[in-house]
């Protein structure tokens, strides 16, 4: 039967979720000066086909300089004003280590042309355009397909290799707390699990965005806990299990836009409060029990056909 349109999850939407913004970004950054005349600008344009660059003073980040500040210029006959003039000062940047789908959300939410990319100590370490984005996104949609090929062919026998009136195979992932460099190994890890037992696709993209989401919250809110992955032929069960401060109101903590994360999370671009929002989503049943100063636990189940489907509670 077909997939339930309400909670589909596309493939390259799943990728958002895996893949880093410094996967995607271009590392090779044309940079300028406050000081150069805009028709030095015009030329620096002309020379490497882009339409805007980082304003770079004794290698600090100060503004961002595109084409359209050159057009206007252009209309108003002062090429040769300075780039410091012109750029832009107020600069949004993105972190390279951050997850691809927190760019996406700031292209649509900002309508940005690009962002420079900065490091956990502020320095410059590429540029990333919608253009980068969707090159990534071609790219890894190619590697994937090519390696996961090699391995299904048997994984996907192994339910019917098992001889038992109902088989289940578990698999169990630690998360660390406030370890944001390993954030997201976990749902990769049952990502390529899921792949190799034959899972179908868009059944998977749903799991590994719910599963993300749920290890964000371990990372983001707890000093860590478990998520555990059971896969039986007819759906598959994920829970995440910590001893951390709880959830006072649930309700509360299911409202878009509402978090607790503290502004340091916030400035890595984390905790932006849409996590059980979506998990919700992809969900086809969603259980959230929760104490406060005495932990939480999360059930989420998809089902792998709509036969089996019960509906969300």
């Amino acid at each position: 039967m077909g997939e339930d349109k309400g909670k589909e999850v596309t493939k390259l939407q799943e990728l958002t979720y895996e893949l880093k913004i410094d996967d995607a970004m271009t590392k090779e950054v044309v940079t300028v000066t406050p000081q150069m005349t805009m028709a030095e600008f015009r030329e620096v344009l002309r020379t490497h086909r882009i339409s805007g660059t980082p304003v770079l003073e004794d290698g600090q980040l100060v503004g961002v300089v595109s084409l359209e500040d050159l057009i206007n210029a252009l209309a108003d006959g002062q090429l040769d004003a300075t780039i410091g003039e012109k750029m832009a000062q107020d600069v949004k940047t993105l972190y390279g280590d951050e997850p691809l789908v927190h760019a996406v959300g700031q292209f649509a939410r900002l309508r940005y042309g690009r962002f420079p990319v900065i490091d956990r100590e502020g320095q410059l370490v590429g540029i990333l355009t919608q253009g980068d984005i969707v090159r990534a996104l071609l790219r890894e949609l190619e590697i994937d397909y090519h390696a996961e090929e090699i391995h299904r062919y048997r994984a996907s026998h192994i339910f019917q290799d098992i001889v038992s009136d109902e088989a289940a195979l578990v698999f169990g992932y630690y998360v660390v707390g406030k370890d944001f460099n390993a954030a997201g190994a976990a749902s990769s890890s049952l990502k390529t699990t899921l792949y190799r037992l034959g899972i179908s696709p868009p059944v998977i993209r749903r799991v590994v965005v719910a599963t993300y989401e749920a290890e964000m919250n371990l990372v983001i809110y707890t000093a860590g806990g478990e998520i555990v992955a059971e896969v039986r032929p007819d759906r598959v069960r994920i829970e995440a299990i910590d001893n951390g401060p709880g959830i006072p109101d649930i309700e509360q903590a299911m409202e878009p836009g509402f978090s607790t994360a503290p502004e340091w999370v916030r400035e890595m671009g984390f905790g932006a409060g849409m996590g059980l929002i979506n998990i919700k989503s992809c969900a086809d049943v969603m259980r959230l029990n929760s104490t406060v100063d005495v932990g939480t636990h999360l059930e989420i189940i998809i089902y792998t056909n709509t036969a089996g489907k019960h509906g969300a509670i």
